[in-house]
């Protein structure tokens, strides 16, 4: 896998998050909860908004961030207009950090000291779990905002 194609993916699904934030229709249908569920879409879009700032911005960009995890799911960090406008400075920061990645440096080991989680533990590999990790709560955005607008 090159950068060419980690990066294509991060555009395509970030700026269909920011879509997907965009057509909520409030600022308060964001944090509202589901019956059954944990999370609202405010707070999985805070939570990918530290988790990329921190594991493709500050770890590959070196990118200054200081994230608060716990923050990203307890409060309401952001208004609809402010997580639209982080979601803006995100993208270019996760493209500039990808994109300038070599081949080597994709096949090179993730800074373990930044995240552990696998035995061989690729930066290719650490930013195809990223990508994932977007798509899936991509996945829970749309679904949150598709009911919070029916009702």
């Amino acid at each position: 896998m090159n950068t060419e194609i980690i990066a294509g993916l991060f555009e395509r699904d970030l700026k269909k998050l920011r879509d997907e934030i965009r057509q909520y229709p409030s600022d308060e249908s964001l944090w509202v909860q589901l019956p059954g569920t944990i999370n609202t879409g405010g707070n999985l879009c805070q939570h990918l908004i530290g988790n990329l700032r921190t594991y493709v911005g500050l770890a590959l960009g070196q990118v200054h961030y200081v994230r608060n995890r716990d923050a990203e799911f307890a409060e309401r960090l952001f208004t609809q207009t402010a997580l639209l406008e982080e979601l803006d400075q995100l993208l270019p920061i996760v493209m500039k950090s990808v994109e300038s990645l070599s081949e080597a440096q994709l096949e090179a080991e993730y800074p373990r000291n930044v995240l552990d989680m696998f035995a061989n533990q690729t930066t290719a590999l650490v930013l195809t779990h990223l990508l994932t990790h977007l798509s899936y709560h991509l996945g829970q955005i749309n679904y949150h905002r598709r009911w919070i607008s029916a009702v």
